[in-house]
C-alpha cells in the first residue's frame, strides 16, 4: 500500500490531479472558443439563429457535441454580449464545460454563474433535450430567465419560468406553456410539486411537465443536501369535525399548565438539595446525568430520567425530530381531564394523537418564527428561504393543531395523497 502511495504522489506530481488535468484540457478549448470570437462577431442576427439548426444537423449527421462544442459555447458568448452585453471569460467557459459533463462547478460570488448555465444548457437543447434550470426562489426564478430570454431568443430558442404564485390547479395553460419551451426555470419544490400533480392526473393532455432530460442546479449543496430531507407533499380533505381540535387544544394547555408546575417544584428542590442531595443519591451517575438534562431544557426529560430525580413528566419534547409524545402520567391526567374512561377503546383512540399534535403546536412550533398569522390565517415559513408559504398546510393535523392554538378558523384536516423527496 505504501509503494502504491508512493507511485501516486510522483503520477500526481509529474501529470497534476484529476481536476488539473480536467482544467488543463478544458483551458485549451476555452482558446479555441476565443479563436473564434472574432468570426461570430461578424455574423447577422440571421446567420447567428441559424447555428443552432446547423449544430442540430450536425449532430443528426453523426458529430458528436463535443465535436461541436467550441463552436455551439462561442455562439452563446456573442448572443449573451449581443443581447445584454454580457461576455463570459475563460473560467465561465470552463464552469460551462464542467456543467455539460455532468459534474458541479464550484463558482464564487460575483464569477458569473448566471451566464454559466447558458452553456451548457444550450449544448443540451442542441441534442433534443429539454433543460430545466433549477434555483432556490421565485424572485430569482424570475429575475434569471428574463435575463436570459433575449439570449435565447437570438439563437431561435425559447425560456419560460413557473413560480409559485401561479395557481396550478387553475392555471395548466400557464404552465404548459411554460414547460414547452426550450428551458424552463423554476425552483426545486415548483417542479417536485409538478411532478407529483402531473401523476394524479387522468388523463395525459392534462400534465404539465413534460420529459425530465436535464436539469441545471443553482446552489446545489443547499437543494440536494440541505433541503432534500424535506419531503414534498400533497395533502386533501381527511376529516371535517373541527371541533376535536379545540377540544385537544384545551387538554394540552391543562398539560402544559402542569408541566410547567411540575418543572417549578423540581427546580426547587433541586435548589434546595444544592450539592448535597440524599444519600442515596450521591455518586449516582444516572441521577447525575438526568439533572444536568433537567437544567438544560426540563421538557426532553424521559420517563426513566424523571424518575431518577423524582420529577412528574407528562409529556416529553423531541425539538431535534419537532414531535413530543404523552407518557403514562400524561395519559392519566389528560383522561381525568377530560372525564374519559381510557384513550385506548373504540372511537377514543385517535385522541393522545390529536392531544400530542396540539403539545407540539404548543412547544415545538413558535409563532414568526416558524409561521405567522395573517388575516386569521396560519401560513407556513419556509424554513430554508424564510419566505411565506401561502396555501401550504402541515399534515396529519398539525396545521388544525396550530390554528387552535392561535384561536383562528380551524380549516379540515389533510391527508398525504402524494409525496416525494429531491
Amino acid at each position: 500500500m505504501a509503494a502504491i502511495d508512493v507511485v501516486n504522489r510522483v503520477l500526481s506530481k509529474v501529470f497534476g490531479s484529476r481536476n488539473e488535468r480536467l482544467l488543463r484540457r478544458f483551458g485549451r478549448i476555452a482558446e479555441q472558443i476565443d479563436a473564434l470570437e472574432d468570426s461570430y462577431r461578424g455574423l447577422s442576427p440571421e446567420a447567428l439563429r441559424a447555428r443552432t439548426d446547423e449544430f442540430r444537423h450536425r449532430l443528426a449527421s453523426g458529430q458528436t457535441p463535443k465535436d461541436i462544442l467550441a463552436e455551439a459555447f462561442a455562439a452563446v458568448r456573442e448572443a449573451s454580449w449581443r443581447a445584454q452585453a454580457h461576455r463570459h471569460f475563460a473560467c465561465q467557459l470552463i464552469g460551462g464545460m464542467v456543467l455539460y459533463d455532468r459534474c458541479v462547478a464550484e463558482m464564487k460570488t460575483g464569477e458569473g454563474k448566471t451566464i454559466v448555465c447558458h452553456l451548457a444548457a444550450y449544448l443540451n437543447i442542441l441534442e433534443g433535450k429539454k433543460v430545466h434550470i433549477v434555483t432556490v426562489n421565485d424572485y430569482l426564478v424570475k429575475r434569471d430567465a428574463e435575463f436570459a430570454r433575449p439570449i435565447f431568443e437570438l439563437l431561435g430558442l425559447t425560456v419560460g419560468y413557473i413560480q409559485s404564485q401561479v395557481d396550478p390547479g387553475g392555471h395548466e395553460g400557464i404552465r404548459q406553456k411554460a414547460y414547452a419551451c426550450d428551458i424552463t426555470y423554476g425552483t426545486n419544490s415548483e417542479f417536485g410539486f409538478d411532478y407529483l400533480r402531473d401523476n394524479m392526473k387522468l388523463r395525459v393532455q392534462d400534465q404539465v411537465q413534460g420529459p425530465l432530460n436535464f436539469a441545471i442546479i443553482d446552489e446545489v449543496d443547499s437543494i440536494l443536501i440541505d433541503e432534500a430531507r424535506t419531503p414534498l407533499i400533497i395533502s386533501g380533505p381527511a376529516h371535517d369535525d373541527v371541533s376535536r381540535y379545540k377540544w385537544a387544544d384545551n387538554i394540552a394547555r391543562f398539560l402544559v399548565r402542569k408541566q410547567t408546575a411540575a418543572n417549578h417544584d423540581t427546580a426547587g428542590r433541586l435548589r434546595q438539595w444544592g450539592d448535597s442531595p440524599p444519600q442515596e443519591l450521591v455518586n449516582n451517575q444516572r441521577f447525575e446525568d438526568a439533572v444536568k438534562r433537567f437544567r438544560i431544557d426540563p421538557y426532553m426529560l424521559s420517563e426513566e430520567e424523571a424518575e431518577a430525580i423524582g420529577h412528574v413528566q407528562y409529556f416529553v419534547v423531541q425539538r431535534d425530530r419537532k414531535a413530543t409524545h404523552l407518557t403514562h402520567e400524561g395519559v392519566a391526567a389528560a383522561q381525568e381531564e377530560a372525564k374519559i374512561g381510557s384513550f385506548y377503546v373504540g372511537a377514543n383512540m385517535d385522541r393522545p394523537h390529536l392531544i400530542e399534535n396540539a403539545l407540539r403546536a404548543h412547544t415545538v412550533y413558535e409563532r414568526d418564527k416558524d409561521y405567522v398569522v395573517q388575516n386569521r390565517q396560519v401560513i407556513i415559513v419556509d424554513e430554508f428561504t424564510g419566505r411565506l408559504m401561502h396555501g401550504r398546510q402541515w399534515s396529519d393535523g398539525l396545521h388544525q393543531s396550530v390554528e387552535a392554538k392561535e384561536n383562528v378558523p380551524v380549516k379540515e384536516e389533510t391527508q398525504t395523497l402524494a409525496t416525494i423527496t429531491i
